[in-house]
């Protein structure tokens, strides 16, 4: 389960900017080359936060498409996988724009205050870091 090596990168992250303070929520962008499930991530992350200023806290997750561009044509294309072609001229060469983000995008503190975080977060099963394309 990957799911349980995101959330251990996520957790350090949260950690270093709750500064000891009890966190209730924390929203996430991941994109959809990451595979996650929510199922999944739900209890990944529920393990990961245990006796962390995150234990109990809900995670919410913003799943973001696969972004691709036409080298071609310029054709801006969007969907759930790599696509192989670009369906508006038929060409195969497609640059990456988005879909393999993985961002912390807010962190929500007891008492109702909500921090935007807006961090890339480094994996520490994969040891590199996903950008947030076009932001």
């Amino acid at each position: 389960m990957h799911e349980f090596g995101l959330c251990q990168s996520i957790i350090e992250v949260v950690e270093r900017r709750a500064a000891g303070r009890p966190v209730t929520e924390v929203r996430l962008r991941i994109g959809a080359l990451h595979r996650v499930r929510e199922e999944a991530m739900n209890q990944a992350f529920a393990l990961a936060a245990a006796a962390t200023v995150a234990q109990n806290a809900a995670v919410r997750v913003m799943t973001m498409p696969v972004r691709m561009s036409c080298n071609a044509c310029g054709a801006r294309l969007e969907g759930s996988e790599l696509m192989p072609a670009c369906s508006r001229c038929g060409a195969t060469k497609l640059t990456l724009t988005g879909g393999d983000e993985l961002l912390l995008e807010s962190i929500r503190f007891s008492g109702g205050a909500s921090e935007p975080a807006q961090e890339r977060i480094r994996e520490a099963d994969d040891g590199h870091t996903h950008t947030m394309a076009g932001v």
